[in-house]
């Protein structure tokens, strides 16, 4: 397999041609911020970016995504200091169990990249494809848009 551009950095893979990116980044790379929701691009919790856009990775073959740049929550922060988006979502208590957070952050900050000043309205379409069980969802909101203007 080529090898994958993955939070700035190329990574040689020894990995199936079909392995889904998500177990790629999870069990041979040690990323372990895309979560394992329904394996069926249903839930979200598998959302990392490619070339910026919000990819499930879980239905999505490693194979098809080398060369292009990859994003894990990860690779969000700097030195290990949380990005605004992180952080808006720290300072909010936008989370509970924690499961679903990163594929949320990751298609907020791929909102956020588009449109840097969304309305509710544009961050909570943007959020729907995503669940969450926790009933987080109204301080999420409120995360995105305190990240969007503290800007």
């Amino acid at each position: 397999m080529p090898a994958l551009k993955v939070n700035g950095r190329t990574h040689e893979v020894k990995a199936a041609e079909d392995a889904p990116l998500l177990y790629v980044l999870r069990n041979d790379l040690a990323l372990n911020s895309p979560k394992f929701g329904c394996g069926l691009a249903q839930c979200g919790a598998c959302i990392v970016l490619i070339d910026g856009q919000p990819v499930r990775s879980c239905v999505t073959s490693a194979s098809a995504v080398a060369g292009q740049e990859i994003t894990t929550l990860e690779g969000l922060s700097t030195n290990g200091k949380p990005s605004k988006l992180q952080q808006a979502f720290i300072d909010e208590q936008a989370m509970q169990c924690g499961y679903c957070v990163s594929g949320i952050i990751m298609r907020a900050q791929a909102l956020l990249d588009q449109n840097p000043k969304p309305t509710e309205r544009e961050v909570r379409l943007a959020l729907d494809g995503n669940l969450c069980r926790c009933g987080a969802q109204n301080r999420m909101v409120r995360a995105v848009l305190r990240a969007a203007q503290e800007g």
